[in-house]
């Protein structure tokens, strides 16, 4: 009897176990930005969590992306933007990089915390980083 409270005991907790993996792997969403005939070299992804309060964290990772004083017409910064069901389009903010600027591997990121449900994100190249807006000028998007 005591070797099968400690079988069952050995099964509840890895039912439990695996449910919990299987959940903090079924909240986070990663989407890929396609490849652009504007900048084809750069590729990357936004990775989407639930946290604690129902809000979203977004995290925009992106490499070998061209200075944007470098593109045709040439721009001062790159301006993430969200989609939603509900809200329509938000800017949720500029890529950042280590330096300030472009590094030697082109690479930026952008943080943020949302309480709207994306839907899908593509970055725009931009004079200004706090235009209302986004511009023609789609750099990187992500699949519909």
């Amino acid at each position: 009897m005591n070797l099968q409270v400690k079988g069952t005991t050995r099964l509840f907790f890895l039912v439990i176990s695996s449910n919990l993996l299987f959940l903090l792997v079924a909240c986070s969403k990663k989407l890929s930005f396609a490849t652009s005939p504007v900048v084809p070299a750069a590729h990357g992804s936004v990775r989407i969590d639930r946290d604690n309060n129902e809000n979203y964290t977004i995290e925009v990772d992106v490499t070998n992306l061209a200075e944007p004083k470098k593109l045709q017409p040439p721009r001062e910064t790159y301006v993430v933007w969200m989609e939603t069901k509900k809200n329509g389009i938000k800017n949720i903010g500029q890529l950042n990089t280590s330096s300030g600027f472009f590094s030697s591997a082109l690479k930026a990121s952008l943080k943020t915390v949302t309480p709207n449900k994306p839907t899908r994100f593509f970055i725009t190249a931009e004079d200004k980083g706090d235009v209302q807006y986004p511009g023609s000028q789609v750099v990187l998007r992500t699949g519909d």
